[in-house]
């Protein structure tokens, strides 16, 4: 399986830009660079910004970051697969999860949205057969917090220094995704991660 589109979900503007909903905008930045994409060029006919890049290891991809806020996001994505022609199965889209420690991150190929409103969205749009790559950003501290209070909040300075440490992570999942398929990849990032290689990836 080859995928042709990666989609990083987040919300526009800089309010929201270090908040926990945002991290899947985070990664697909992280990977744009690490992998030399082109510079990002917003596209007003399909609502969201984009880049692509051609890499040895999978070939050419696109990027794709929705600017219609996250309740909104498969309008974009369902407009980019239609113009560029991209099936669901060519298609990974990396989001928050909530179910997920910080730090750590999977991969997976079905599945409900999880009550996250981005991914119900796409599930809406188009067919559910796209890769997951979820980045955890723990649960709520309270239970009586309400939901988008806390994905809408920011990290703190320790989460911050979380993120910014497993950063490499999350980028090196993508990257097997994209050059070894779903299965591959899946058998590697999904597994427990032991004591004594907890700094390898």
């Amino acid at each position: 399986m080859s995928f042709r589109l990666v989609v990083g979900l987040g919300n526009p503007g800089s309010e929201y830009v270090s908040t926990r909903h945002n991290i899947g905008f985070r990664v697909l930045d992280a990977f744009a660079d690490n992998r030399g994409a082109e510079p990002w060029k917003k596209e007003r006919s399909f609502k969201g910004e984009l880049t692509s890049m051609v890499d040895d290891a999978f070939g050419k991809v696109i990027l794709l970051k929705p600017q219609t806020y996250m309740n909104d996001s498969g309008r974009c994505v369902q407009k980019v697969c239609s113009y560029y022609k991209i099936p669901p199965e060519e298609m990974a889209v990396v989001y928050d999860e909530l179910n997920l420690e910080l730090g750590e991150v999977k991969i997976s190929l079905a599945g409900s949205a999880g009550g996250h409103n981005g991914v119900a969205d796409i599930l809406s749009r188009i067919a559910p057969r796209f890769a997951r790559v979820r980045v955890g950003i723990g649960q709520k501290p309270l239970k009586e917090m309400a939901l988008a209070d806390y994905v809408l909040s920011k990290f703190s300075s320790d989460e911050e220094t979380i993120v910014a440490a497993s950063m490499e992570r999350y980028v090196d999942s993508l990257v097997r995704l994209l050059r070894d398929g779903p299965e591959m990849a899946m058998n590697h990032i999904n597994r427990k991660k032991k004591n004594d290689d907890s700094n390898s990836i």
